[in-house]
């Protein structure tokens, strides 16, 4: 098989695979809260795992919180962050190449609190309107939410400039990570953004698992997302306090396993080099649209500078529909993705119901890409 579908998700490498069968068959036992072997072993490879991960992408341990992916973290930073800081008529920004999980929490809340969500505007580049972002800056949001890299055009919005001028305007950040950081290298302090959220399953590591990034001066003046078990200090009849470190957002039994897995996959990224998995990309990325632009049948949804874009290529064929072109690659043997990606405004606005995404990751080289090539003749062919 020819996988080209790692923006849903990737394949998991041999040393992965196997941290988590050492886990349950050597270290299983709850952290934190046992006195016997097991139960410290688990623990050392839970916070061990933490700041692993978090040293990965610049961050200091305490301002790492394990969440189960990209979703809940946008979540937690909703309703223990934002929740308190929104009031009625207040402005929050995110953009029209979102995915839908940096949209709809924020219509939930804008419905809670009465504040107001505004969409930043993509060009007819592929990307984000400059202008259109200055002009919206200038109305004073609380929070901008957007995506380090568009999971269904591949775009690279300049994350560093743009939280930069949100700061300007007194409004946090916070940045979807979760197509960036499995192919690109990623530095939240250089980034300077105040909320960072990825899943690891996407980036070599077991699918349940995934971080959230948080300043410190930020994170000590929030409330709890979920309460129970492991994030407490102490517990009364007649109220609770709560742990003043990142256990208070991490309720009950965590992913243990899930965890270690993910610090197995950053190790294995950081052998490899995310600057030459970044690179690699890149040169898949050239080769497919070196073939598919000169195809008429063809639309392309991306930027012409490769330099501004991941290895993801989208497209669309004329009068075949999208799941029709999977279906026919499907049975070549090469796996893409159709449909609407979890990105339905921003495919109203390119005009199309689905489009077919084929995705590349360290692993796809240009044998795969040649064949996928001329798997794609086989569908032209077959539909005419």
């Amino acid at each position: 098989m020819v996988y080209f579908d790692n923006s849903a998700t990737s394949q998991k490498p041999r040393q992965v695979i196997e941290v988590l069968v050492d886990y349950y068959e050597k270290h299983n036992a709850n952290v934190h809260r046992g006195v016997h072997k097991l139960s410290d072993e688990a623990t050392e490879m839970y916070e061990g795992a933490r700041e692993k991960v978090a040293s990965f992408i610049g961050a200091e341990t305490q301002e790492f919180i394990f969440v189960r992916n990209t979703t809940e973290g946008i979540n937690l930073v909703t309703w223990a962050w934002a929740l308190g800081h929104m009031g009625k008529g207040d402005l929050i920004l995110t953009t029209e190449m979102e995915h839908h999980s940096n949209i709809i929490p924020w219509q939930q809340l804008c419905q809670s609190k009465g504040a107001r969500l505004a969409f930043v505007k993509v060009n007819d580049e592929f990307l984000l309107d400059e202008k259109d972002l200055d002009d919206k800056l200038s109305k004073k949001p609380k929070l901008l939410c957007i995506t380090h890299v568009s999971n269904v055009l591949g775009t690279i919005n300049p994350i560093k400039e743009i939280v930069k001028k949100a700061h300007r305007a007194e409004a946090k950040v916070l940045v979807d990570g979760a197509q960036s950081m499995p192919h690109m290298p990623v530095n939240v302090k250089d980034l300077g953004c105040d909320f960072f959220a990825f899943s690891g399953h996407k980036m070599l590591g077991p699918m349940g698992i995934g971080g959230l990034y948080i300043k410190k001066e930020i994170m000590e003046g929030m409330s709890p997302f979920l309460t129970g078990g492991g994030m407490i200090s102490e517990v009364k009849k007649n109220g609770s306090t709560f742990d003043k470190g990142v256990a208070r957002f991490e309720a009950g039994t965590p992913n243990v396993a899930g965890a270690a897995g993910l610090a197995a996959a950053v190790e294995y990224l950081e052998k490899v080099g995310m600057k030459n998995i970044f690179q690699h990309e890149r040169k898949l990325t050239k080769h497919t649209l070196a073939f598919l632009n000169d195809l008429n049948h063809l639309r392309i949804f991306g930027s012409k500078n490769l330099r501004k874009r991941t290895g993801v290529v989208s497209f669309s064929m004329k009068g075949v529909h999208a799941h029709d072109v999977a279906q026919v690659l499907d049975g070549e043997g090469i796996a893409v993705r159709a449909g609407h990606h979890c990105a339905m405004p921003l495919h109203q606005k390119l005009g199309v119901p689905a489009t077919v995404r084929a995705s590349f990751y360290l692993y796809n080289t240009k044998n795969e890409v040649n064949r996928f090539i001329k798997a794609l003749g086989k569908v032209k062919k077959i539909f005419g």
